[in-house]
C-alpha cells in the first residue's frame, strides 16, 4: 500500500504518515481483549481435547482471516473519516434497520450472557461467598460505573492490564502441560480428520470474531488516530491484537491436546467449561495453579464485559447521531474530537443501562424461547453481514481510490464472508427451534 499521505480537497498535502511504533498500540490490544471470551477459550480447548494438535492450522488461519476484517473496519474510518454504520447507511436502509433489531436483542441477552461469565470464576475461588446471581450483578454494576465515568484513554489502560493477566496465565498453563513441539508443528499441515470439519471452521472463524471488530473502528477514532496519516501504526496495531489472539488459541489447543485428550475428560460446553479445567488443574497441579487460572478466567469473562460495555455503547451513540442527522458530504464524522463528545452522549449511556439492568432479569428467567432463537439468527448473521459490506464499501467510491482494497484485501475478505456464511447456516441449524 503506498505510504503517501492523503490530501485535502485543495490539494495540500494532510499530515504526514505516523512511523509505525510500539508505544502507539491500544486499540488492538482493546480488540484482543474484548473478542476473546470465556465461551471461545472453551470451544478451542473441546477441538484440541478431541483432535489433539491436529487443527493447529486452522487457528493460524482464523488469525490471518480476523487481521484482515479489522484492517478493512479501521482502513475505512481513517480512509473517508466516516464511522462504519455511516458507511453501512450509505448502503441503503435495509442495514440501519437489521442494525437497530441487532443492537437491542444481542445487548439485552449478551448483558447476562457476560455477567454471568464474569461471576463463574468468583463463585469457583470464594465457594462459601454470595451466589453466582449476586456476583453477576456486582461484576455487571462495576462495568456499568467504570465505563461510565471514564473516557478511552483510562478503559484502554485497564484492558492492557487485564490482557496482560490473560496473556500470563494461558501461557503459564500451556508451558505447564509441556507441549509437543513436534506435533504443534505438524498441526500447521491442514489436515480434516473424521469429524472435525465444525470444529475446524469454529476454531477459523469463532475466536476473536463478533461485534468488536467492528467497533475497532470506533476505538480507533477515540485514540486519536483520525486520518489515513495514521494507516501503518493502525496495521501494526492490527496484527498485534491478532497474533496475541492466536497465541491464545494456540495455547488453549494445547491444553486441551495434553491435558484433556490424553485422559478422554469431557468439558462442560460454554463458560463451564474453565470451572471444570480449573479441577483438572487441582488435580494435577494443585490448587496454587487452579487458582491462578481462575483469575485469567476472571481476567478474560471481565474484559470482554466493559469492552462490550464501551464499544458496542459507541457503536450504538454512532447509529442514533446518524439515524438522527446524516452526515454532510465531507463532514468529518470519525474523529476523536467525535469519539470524545458520543462517549458522553446520551444514547451512549442509554445503552449502558440497557446493557446491565434489564438483563439482570434473565437471571432469574430461563431466557425465552422467541428470544433465543432472535439472538443466535441476528448474532449468526452479524460476521457475514460485516464481511460483505466492507467488501462493498471498500471498491466503491465512497473509499478514496489509494485505499480500496487490493487483491489481497479482497480475496482475504471473501475468504470470510464465505467462511462465515457457512458458518451462520450451521449455527442457525442448530437453533433450538
Amino acid at each position: 500500500m503506498a505510504e503517501t499521505s492523503a490530501t485535502t480537497e485543495t490539494g495540500e498535502p494532510a499530515s504526514r504518515p505516523r512511523k509505525s511504533s510500539w508505544k502507539y498500540i491500544g486499540p488492538g490490544i482493546v480488540v484482543a481483549a474484548t473478542g476473546v471470551g470465556a465461551g471461545d477459550l472453551v470451544a478451542t480447548l473441546i477441538a484440541g481435547s478431541k483432535f489433539g494438535y491436529t487443527l493447529m492450522w486452522a487457528a493460524v488461519i482464523g488469525c490471518v482471516v480476523k487481521i484482515s476484517l479489522a484492517e478493512a473496519a479501521g482502513r475505512w474510518h481513517l480512509a473517508t473519516g466516516r464511522t462504519l454504520f455511516d458507511g453501512w447507511r450509505s448502503l441503503g436502509p435495509w442495514t440501519t434497520v437489521y442494525f437497530a433489531v441487532y443492537v437491542v436483542v444481542w445487548g439485552f441477552i449478551y448483558g447476562a450472557t457476560a455477567m454471568s461469565s464474569s461471576a463463574l470464576p468468583i463463585v469457583a475461588l470464594f465457594p462459601d461467598g454470595p451466589g453466582l446471581k449476586f456476583w453477576a450483578i456486582v461484576t455487571g454494576l462495576i462495568g456499568l460505573v467504570f465505563v461510565w465515568f471514564n473516557r478511552y484513554a483510562v478503559f484502554e489502560k485497564v484492558m492492557t492490564v487485564l490482557i496482560g493477566i490473560m496473556f500470563v496465565v494461558v501461557m503459564y498453563v500451556a508451558i505447564r502441560v509441556v507441549p509437543d513441539v513436534g506435533a504443534s508443528f505438524a498441526g500447521l499441515l491442514p489436515v480434516l480428520p473424521d469429524g472435525s470439519l465444525l470444529y475446524t471452521l469454529g476454531l477459523i472463524g469463532g475466536v476473536g470474531g463478533t461485534i468488536t471488530m467492528a467497533a475497532y473502528g470506533y476505538w480507533v477514532n477515540a485514540k486519536g488516530w483520525s486520518d489515513s496519516s495514521w494507516m501503518k501504526v493502525m496495521r501494526l496495531d492490527n496484527r498485534v491484537a491478532y497474533i496475541t489472539t492466536g497465541l491464545f488459541v494456540v495455547a488453549m489447543l494445547i491444553v486441551g491436546a495434553e491435558l484433556l485428550h490424553a485422559s478422554q475428560t469431557a468439558l462442560t460446553s460454554g463458560d463451564r467449561g474453565l470451572v471444570d479445567l480449573g479441577g483438572v488443574l487441582e488435580d494435577r497441579f494443585g490448587a496454587g495453579t487452579a487458582k491462578l487460572f481462575l483469575v485469567g478466567f476472571f481476567a478474560t469473562s471481565f474484559s470482554s464485559l466493559i469492552g462490550v460495555w464501551h464499544g458496542v455503547s459507541l457503536m450504538f451513540a454512532d447509529f442514533v447521531e446518524r439515524f438522527r442527522a446524516p452526515a454532510a458530504a465531507g463532514e468529518d464524522n470519525a474523529g476523536p474530537a467525535v469519539a470524545d463528545r458520543q462517549q458522553r452522549s446520551l444514547p451512549f449511556r442509554a445503552y449502558l443501562l440497557w446493557l446491565t439492568f434489564p438483563p439482570m432479569t434473565l437471571l432469574w428467567l430461563d431466557e425465552p424461547f422467541g428470544l433465543v432463537i432472535a439472538y443466535g439468527v441476528l448474532g449468526a448473521f452479524f460476521m457475514p453481514f460485516l464481511a460483505l459490506t466492507l467488501i462493498w464499501l471498500l471498491n466503491s467510491s465512497r473509499t478514496p481510490g489509494e485505499w480500496r482494497n487490493g487483491w489481497i484485501s479482497n480475496g482475504m475478505l471473501a475468504l470470510s464472508g464465505l467462511l462465515f456464511v457457512v458458518l451462520c447456516v450451521q449455527q442457525v441449524r442448530d437453533l433450538p427451534w
